[in-house]
């Protein structure tokens, strides 16, 4: 589901459509909650040197308080029982681990985040936020994953980006790749004297890759975790198409000044180097946006 952009860029989804489905071939999801796919859990051990440069106040409390809003597969959604799960979850998890705290997650409306974290609600802001200048000026973020815009196509089959003039390509309607992405590129292919692209938009993720599984259309652009998910979870029936592009990282969103930034990071670059990291993008088929180094406000736009 694209781009969590109410403000700037990235793969930021918008608000209120779900996410591609476990259930490729069914074309049944109402959403993406209700998936069965076992996803195996990563630990962590404390480490007392991160763990003491935490604030005060969450030393204190034992524990971080996180809003998220779901559904958005695979980074979080809610399983059969209700839990809020998936990729953010069992790394954020794994962070705070490191620091010798649990997580109370907190369902929210996506753009009341950022407030109610500048208010003092929540302690930490997790739902897949692109890391933008724009929302730098408000709360600091602690970068933890590179998402952009990543096609994909039938297995054995080439399918150009970048050249898909008479093709039909399916989206999630309402995305920056229905909206945007798609018509520019379509835009560009008639000024050049070819035909448009025919776009087919869903109302599902889990429609339009159902769409490509099947054969009825010739390629899908989403967002990068959410196309490498559905790659994971076709059972090689579908496959990457050309690279990611329009790159920019998520971060967790803390208050401007505050330190849990930096223990954030640092909890996080321990579970980078020492592997637990790329295990647990692995795990989850969103190995495409690993990052190397945790930054502070790591904005690229």
């Amino acid at each position: 589901m694209s781009v969590r952009t109410v403000l700037g860029r990235g793969a930021v989804r918008l608000l209120c459509t779900a996410a591609v489905g476990a259930m490729v071939l069914t074309g049944c999801a109402e959403n993406t909650e209700g998936d069965t796919t076992e996803v195996t859990k990563v630990s962590a051990e404390k480490v007392d040197a991160i763990a003491a440069t935490l604030p005060d106040k969450v030393k204190q409390a034992g524990k971080i308080v996180v809003g998220v809003n779901v559904p958005y597969q695979p980074n979080e959604y809610k399983d059969a029982s209700g839990k809020i799960v998936g990729f953010d979850v069992d790394l954020l998890d794994a962070v705070a681990a490191t620091l010798g705290l649990t997580v109370d997650y907190q369902e929210s409306a996506f753009e009341k985040i950022i407030p109610a974290i500048q208010a003092g609600t929540y302690d930490v802001g997790m739902s897949s936020i692109t890391d933008s200048r724009e929302r730098e000026q408000q709360v600091d973020f602690t970068t933890y994953f590179n998402a952009g815009i990543q096609w994909a196509q039938q297995t054995g089959k080439t399918i150009d980006p970048n050249n898909a003039c008479g093709k039909r390509v399916a989206v999630q309607a309402t995305t920056v790749e229905h909206t945007e992405e798609i018509p520019a590129k379509s835009a560009k292919c008639v000024a050049e004297g070819k035909p448009p692209i025919d776009m087919k938009p869903f109302d599902e993720q889990s429609a339009a890759t159902n769409a490509l599984v099947l054969g009825q259309v010739d390629a899908m652009s989403a967002d990068s975790p959410v196309t490498a998910y559905a790659i994971k979870q076709s059972e090689g029936k579908i496959e990457s198409s050309g690279p990611l592009f329009d790159s920019a990282p998520y971060g967790w969103a803390v208050q401007k000044g505050s330190p849990l930034a930096v223990s954030l990071q640092k909890a996080l670059q321990h579970l980078i180097d020492n592997g637990k990291y790329g295990e647990i993008t692995t795990n989850w088929g969103v190995q495409d946006g690993q990052i190397k180094t945790s930054v502070v406000n790591g904005a690229v736009s």
